[in-house]
């Protein structure tokens, strides 16, 4: 199984997902989607993590980050808030084991339209598991941030995400995000995409071929295959788990963390 030091790649858009344990619902309770957003609130003021979206399901997390190529952020900020939104449910429920699957997986997403993409396929997570008909209505993710734009407690970066958006103010912003998951709503656009969550990277065929070209020899039979104008950087049949360089074992087993 490939591991996390072999893919850090600075500069980057990144969409990180992790799973829990063997898919269990352990993210079930809304006290424990927030302990999440919590912890990742906290990583953001200890590390400086730039948080560009997400969304917290009942048995998966997404985050969209921009690495601004200080080399430990991301990983440290994953397992900070992995091991501590772990450790209080297990400490809760009395409960032993793993929370978490091994790894988390990342995906390196090309700024400006795919970027956009990527936000509103993060966004219409709940949507697309017939939860709720509009992410408006589910509290943990980021479309009602992105809307609202809160003083406190504020996850999303939107000065960085209207720098990668080519977006020049705050109110437009909300006007085109508002358009964007409207039309994906319209167009019956929520279906499950692999490309999002499976892929090493997504974007136009420049940006593709740049990320497999820095990969170098780790990027051996990784295929670059195109659809409907999206170019992906395919992954093997061992799943691509991770980007960044960090103690995996942080993650594993969770509750002793």
């Amino acid at each position: 199984m490939a591991r996390a030091k072999l893919y850090y790649i600075p500069g980057i858009v990144w969409h990180i997902t992790q799973r829990c344990h063997n898919k269990d619902f352990l993210l079930k309770f809304s006290r424990d989607r927030k302990n999440w957003l919590y912890w990742l609130f906290q990583a953001k003021k200890r590390y400086g993590l730039h948080i560009l979206n997400y969304a917290v399901t009942s048995n998966h997390i997404h985050l969209l980050v921009y690495d601004d190529g200080k080399r430990d952020v991301i990983p440290r900020s994953i397992q900070l808030t992995a091991s501590r939104t772990a450790r209080e449910y297990n400490q809760r429920k009395g409960r032993r084991g793993a929370f978490w699957e091994d790894h988390y997986h990342a995906t390196a997403v090309e700024t400006g339209d795919h970027l956009n993409w990527c936000m509103v396929y993060i966004d219409l997570n709940m949507v697309r598991a017939g939860v709720v008909k509009h992410p408006a209505d589910w509290p943990f993710c980021g479309y009602n941030e992105i809307k609202s734009s809160p003083q406190r407690y504020k996850l999303i970066d939107t000065k960085k995400l209207m720098r990668l958006l080519h977006i020049d103010s705050q109110q437009r912003l909300k006007e085109f995000y508002k358009k964007w998951i409207e039309s994906a709503l319209i167009s019956k656009g929520i279906k499950r995409e692999s490309r999002w969550t499976e892929s090493i990277a997504v974007g136009n065929k420049d940006f593709v071929e740049a990320i497999k070209t820095r990969l170098g020899i780790k990027a051996n039979y990784r295929e670059i295959k195109e659809a409907n104008g999206t170019f992906v950087l395919q992954n093997q049949r061992n799943p691509y788990r991770s980007n960044f360089p960090t103690k995996m074992g942080h993650l594993k087993g969770t509750a002793g963390d």
